[in-house]
């Protein structure tokens, strides 16, 4: 089925997007400490700090995202709990990046962004519904009026509405 092979590319890609993320406000970091320059009076330590802990942050998330996949490719039940909320939480995330990278870097960004909002997506959803294997017995049926037992299956409807004239 279709569903393990995903999870398994959604974790490759977010273990790289995590690396990827985190290296890219690492080299901001060190752009900023090296250009020491202040932007509205901010010091230019601080603002380098605060994108090395940022990117190192948004890195760790990524990563734990990809954790979540990994754990549901390899056991291939579904994510539940807090991993199924991480993993939604994720979906946002690349949602919201997608829709501001379209207007700050261009379509290939926006496009790599979408695609990965479509994998997480398709991990959740294939996983939505128990597999039923195909030698199980078929639902037991609730008693009806086709089995003799008058109207135990009819459904009950409430009385009409009284009417004032």
């Amino acid at each position: 089925m279709l569903r393990r092979p995903v999870a398994w590319v959604v974790a490759v890609v977010l273990f790289a997007e995590a690396l990827g993320v985190a290296a890219l406000n690492w080299f901001l970091g060190v752009v900023v400490d090296r250009q020491d320059m202040s932007l509205a009076g901010l010091d230019p330590d601080t603002m380098s700090l605060s994108s090395k802990i940022g990117g190192v942050l948004f890195g760790l998330y990524f990563a734990l995202c990809g954790l979540v996949a990994l754990l549901v490719a390899v056991r291939n039940r579904p994510p539940a709990g807090f991993g199924r909320v991480l993993l939604i939480s994720a979906a946002v995330v690349h949602a919201l990046l997608g829709a501001f990278a379209w207007g700050l870097v261009g379509w290939p960004a926006f496009t790599f962004m979408v695609v990965v909002l479509a994998l997480i997506v398709l991990m959740l959803m294939s996983y939505d519904r128990p597999v039923e294997p195909a030698d199980a017995a078929p639902p037991a049926q609730a008693p009806g009026p086709e089995s003799g037992d008058g109207d135990a299956g009819a459904p009950v409807t409430p009385p009409p509405a009284p009417t004032t004239p």
